[in-house]
């Protein structure tokens, strides 16, 4: 048959169809083989025979259209596919209607999304939008022409497929593992897999916990419209009965997020615990973006408990910024409140304000770049004690401090000959302070004005080899000089100090305007970087400050750098960088502050190879011993935590933190997960070793059992079975 003849026919089609009708419909297009229309208003097409419909596409061995019924009769096997539902429907047989929305298919089977599979007995077809089917088994599981039952199905005498509202209705259904009844439920609504948020059950997990005791947590997701959603999670242990809670919204200018539970421990002695953790963000206008968060618990063990968090210290903010091209703006008022042992609220700088503004300008004239910030800042302590030497508590401080910063900078690059990079920085800073309850120990107000001017030279070298793997060398020096004096304030703010490759080449270290790097100084450093075009790149950087005198504290011999901070001699320590990653997966990362050739103040490391089978990474510190940074002994710890998938659809994970200056671990796991199309099945346990005068340690046991297929997409086609043969 010529695409002429069939294109006649197609039309005739239409037209037999849709005589009768007052508006005409969309056009149905039918192919076939051959096709032939009978003295009975019959059209019969036969062989290859396809027709489409709004979307709609029916292939089958042979249709009949009866113009007097205005019904199709058709002869499978056939294929019915609804694009815009993402659903195909295969039957033996069946009568539909002309456009394809009402009829009865036997021997139906359902695919949808391309993963719930769906096969009843018969199956018939309503408005468009239900599907109605008798003697219907339905799984996510792949299903192999040996007999051989899936891991899992839902046996049913009726169910009915809104595919409108997308849910699945199942009258006396039964969940079978293997072909074996585990459960029955004589009335059952699931969504189906086109559907993102449905109102119903979340995966469940059974936990046994040497605190807790043996439970059960079941969470229940609510939908509350296309915005918003609540989910509640209740946990019913042997220890402990907890309800946790859940709600997000979006709006069209920001969302927000709240995660909150409460409890009743037989292990504690209250008689409620709980948290409040909530964020959001909202873009307000003139580009300002208002964040805030808060971060609430009923006592200090609460979260570590429940293994909500680890977090020892709590933050809520409030914040206002805007970021544009050369303009910041930032507003924040933030409250602290610490759970570690040792630390008392009182003392702790618990509320804090924050304000910044900077701004970047281009004069033609002058050139370069002209900066300006201000920042003000204060901090309270809850203790009305001051700190004069005398108090029993060292932490009994109740100190107070508000400062304000104000800067000028003009920043100058050029290039000179040979290739140099020149960079000049010049500028002047005015600090004020205000300082209440600070007792005899610094004065009540400062104020300092500090000028600033510094010059950096940068001489990168270029090499390429006959295979592409380029080279980059290049070494850097600055001169940099600060005048002025710290004033006789207390260092509320630069206690702990980070040298590294961020702030090598910064003329002041310092984190807070509070202490600032005086006098003379100079930096230097070379960095080697190798980039392989097969994917192996590796970097070196080492660097050193030297200054023209030690700094100390005002009005004392007392070093201002912390003894670990590697800047506190005239030498600094020298500072090691390095970094490798390859195309295999495998990143290295370390860094090293040295005091000499062999002894080393600061170090951590860290390694992760991450691939289609592993993800691995460990991590090592080392700490030396620092009481002005609160830490009385070494700290040597490591770290390490990954998966390994050793089979198709096994996957094995662990973690372990082991402190090596005391030599024990600190917490360590393992577990193992079954995945493949239809479910993931896992087993974990773990270990807290840790204990203190608030903590216990602790073991817990996890079983977690997933059914995928419903409003849940397979992640990973790998993990899906075969069949076999």
């Amino acid at each position: 048959m010529t695409r002429f003849f069939r294109l006649v026919l197609g039309l005739l089609f239409w037209a037999t169809a849709a005589f009768s009708q007052d508006m005409p419909p969309e056009p149905a297009i039918l192919v076939a083989d051959d096709v032939r229309l009978t003295a009975d208003d019959k059209l019969i097409a036969t062989g290859h025979v396809e027709a489409l419909f709004q979307g709609r596409r029916l292939t089958a061995q042979s249709i009949t259209y009866d113009r007097a019924t205005d019904q199709l009769s058709i002869t499978g096997p056939l294929t019915l596919t609804d694009a815009a539902q993402n659903v195909v429907v295969l039957a033996d047989s069946g009568a539909l209607d002309r456009d394809l929305t009402n009829g009865l298919l036997s021997g139906a089977r359902i695919v949808m999304a391309d993963q719930l599979q769906l096969a009843a007995r018969e199956m018939s077809r309503v408005d468009g939008r239900y599907n109605q089917l008798s003697m219907v088994a339905v799984t996510s599981c792949r299903v192999c022409t040996s007999g051989r039952p899936p891991l899992w199905q839902i046996r049913a005498e009726r169910m009915i497929h809104d595919q409108q509202a997308r849910q699945l209705y199942f009258q006396n259904a039964q969940l079978r593992v293997l072909n074996t009844p585990v459960f029955y439920l004589p009335r059952l609504r699931l969504p189906d897999p086109t559907l993102d948020r449905a109102t119903g059950f979340l995966t469940p997990s059974a936990v046994n916990s040497s605190l807790l005791g043996t439970g059960v947590r079941v969470p229940y997701f609510i939908r509350l419209g296309d915005h918003r959603d609540v989910t509640l999670a209740p946990f019913w242990a042997t220890n402990s009965r907890r309800l946790e809670l859940r709600y997000r919204q979006a709006f069209r200018t920001g969302e927000i997020e709240i995660n909150t539970a409460i409890s009743k421990d037989d292990f504690s002695q209250s008689s409620s615990r709980g948290y409040l953790f909530a964020e959001g963000r909202f873009e307000v206008p003139r580009d300002f973006v208002l964040r805030f968060n808060a971060e609430l618990t009923s006592d200090d063990t609460f979260l570590l408990d429940h293994r909500f968090s680890d977090k020892d210290r709590l933050t809520s903010e409030i914040s206002l910024e805007r970021a544009r091209r050369d303009e910041y703006i930032r507003s924040a008022l933030t409250h602290v409140e610490s759970l570690r042992d040792g630390e008392s609220n009182d003392t702790l700088p618990s509320s804090i304000v924050n304000g910044e503004y900077e701004r970047r300008i281009f004069p033609k004239r002058l050139g370069g770049e002209l900066r300006f910030a201000a920042v003000a800042h204060g901090h309270y302590r809850n203790s009305d004690l001051s700190t004069d030497g005398l108090d029993t508590d060292p932490w009994a401080d109740g100190r107070d401090v508000a400062r304000l910063t104000t800067s000028l900078d003009w920043h100058k690059s050029w290039t000179i000959p040979a290739g140099i990079l020149a960079r000049f920085q010049t500028g002047l800073v005015l600090d004020h302070f205000e300082i209440r309850q600070a007792g005899n120990t610094s004065a009540s107000q400062a104020t300092e004005l500090t000028p600033m001017v510094s010059l950096e030279l940068r001489w990168p070298w270029l090499k390429s080899s006959p295979k592409d793997v380029t080279h980059v060398i290049e070494p850097v020096a600055q001169l940099a000089w600060s005048g002025g004096s710290n004033p006789d304030i207390p260092n509320d703010e630069s206690t702990l100090i980070e040298f590294d490759e961020g702030n090598l080449f910064n003329p002041s270290r310092f984190t807070a305007p509070d202490r600032r790097e005086r006098g003379y100084q100079a930096a230097y450093g070379l960095s080697w970087t190798r980039i392989d075009p097969a994917g192996w790149q590796g970097a070196l950087a080492i660097g050193q400050v030297v200054r023209d005198e030690q700094l100390t504290e005002p009005g004392s011999n007392i070093p201002t750098f912390t003894k670990s901070s590697g800047l506190r001699d005239r030498t600094s320590d020298l500072l090691v960088a390095g970094q490798f990653h390859n195309r295999s997966g495998l990143i290295v990362t370390a860094r090293s502050l040295f005091d000499g050739f062999s002894d080393v103040t600061k170090a951590e490391a860290r390694a992760s190879w991450r691939n289609d089978r592993t993800d691995i990474g460990a991590t090592y510190v080392w700490l030396s011993d620092d009481p002005a940074e609160d830490r009385l002994s070494n700290v040597s710890e490591w770290a390490i935590d990954g998966s390994y998938r050793f089979a198709r659809n096994w996957t094995g994970s662990a973690e372990w933190r082991y402190d090596a200056a005391s030599d024990q671990s600190v917490r360590a796991g393992a577990g193992l997960t079954y995945s493949n199309e239809c479910v993931d099945i896992t087993l974990s346990v773990s270990r807290r070793f840790t204990s203190s005068t608030k903590l216990e340690p602790e073991t817990n046991i996890g079983f977690t059992v997933g059914v995928r297929g419903f409003s849940a997409e397979t992640r990973d086609r790998s993990f899906t079975r075969s069949c076999k043969k």
